[in-house]
């Protein structure tokens, strides 16, 4: 099954270096990141999952949860946390799931269904396209996706940006233009009327054309 923005992200339980959680229950009324890594030990998902600990307040100001999930058991997990600390500096207090028999990775259409139920054998290389990331609102519909390939570090960074946008855009009828970053301006959603916007935006708004309507970001 392939999975879109806007399909409700599946549900399930599973064991995590924080103890067992079912995803949905976790979420709670908030916003959730999942992000996907293909093995426990490789080098550019150890900076990953640094970087991404560093970034936890950030995300918690978002009302934000992260869990990470690798194609590995998770003792695996808390020895791989360790390495993670030492070479970035940061701990992981994220939950890690842990998925060795593969069923979320295919739940999540990260790998088919004819992959096996075990990661036992599998090397990073096999199990490649377990590298997604998917944001989930508190309405527990996928609102993001982004794939990488495993020798392209993700850009985090960017997941805060697009976040920003999205919880902006569910909050107000705007949209955001590219390379936006909280704080500058915005555009009119196109559903919204020139009346209803002048109700909305008694000061105005700049419109090199009709249909691009500019505005500042609404609070």
């Amino acid at each position: 099954m392939s999975l879109r923005i806007n399909d409700t992200a599946p549900d399930f339980t599973a064991e995590t270096t924080r103890g067992t959680i079912n995803f949905h229950e976790w979420i709670g009324d908030g916003w959730a990141v999942l992000f996907s890594h293909p093995k426990d030990f490789t080098p550019v998902c150890t900076t990953e999952l640094g970087y991404m600990a560093g970034l936890a307040p950030e995300f918690e100001k978002r009302n934000t949860k992260i869990i990470g999930l690798s194609v590995d058991p998770v003792t695996n997990h808390t020895k791989w946390a360790a390495d993670i600390e030492e070479t970035q500096g940061h701990a992981v207090k994220f939950p890690m799931i842990g998925d060795p028999e593969l069923k979320i990775a295919k739940l999540y259409d990260m790998l088919p269904a004819d992959a096996g139920d075990t990661s036992e054998g599998r090397t990073a290389a096999t199990n490649a396209t377990v590298r997604s990331v998917f944001v989930v609102g508190p309405d527990k519909k996928i609102k993001l996706t982004l794939s990488y390939p495993m020798s392209t570090g993700r850009n985090f960074d960017e997941v805060l940006r697009v976040l920003d946008s999205i919880q902006l855009t569910a909050k107000h009828k705007v949209s955001t233009p590219v390379n936006w970053k909280a704080g500058e301006d915005v555009i009119i959603s196109g559903s919204v009327s020139d009346a209803e916007a002048k109700a909305q935006y008694p000061a105005g708004w700049r419109a090199p054309k009709p249909y691009l309507r500019i505005v500042a970001q609404p609070q």
